[in-house]
């Protein structure tokens, strides 16, 4: 019997909708779960499981939101070609006009 050769040079890609959905779950089930842990250590049962719960939601929304801020800029910045990044970068390296005077 012949394995099949395992690639470990390939990282997987978690910028797809497979790899945020994981994300997603994993995250809050730790947040979830790590709310129950403090629920029984203090005898308060559905308090820390929803504060937890909240604080990771806000937290996978804050995170998906600045890696998606993140990308279209990164892809804005593809589109505008290496013309606007030559552009930007004379503009900080020119003489301001007001300073002068």
């Amino acid at each position: 019997m012949k394995f099949l050769p395992i690639n470990t040079s390939k990282r997987v890609n978690t910028g797809d909708s497979l790899g945020h959905g994981m994300d997603a779950v994993i995250m809050l089930a730790i947040f979830l779960l790590a709310g129950y842990g403090l629920d029984r250590l203090f005898g308060t049962m559905p308090i820390f499981m929803i504060v937890m719960t909240v604080i990771g939601s806000v937290g996978l929304f804050l995170k998906f939101k600045y890696s998606y801020s993140a990308r279209m800029d990164e892809l804005e910045a593809q589109r505008r070609g290496p013309a606007a990044t030559n552009a930007a970068a004379d503009a900080k390296t020119a003489p301001d006009p007001e300073a002068a005077a």
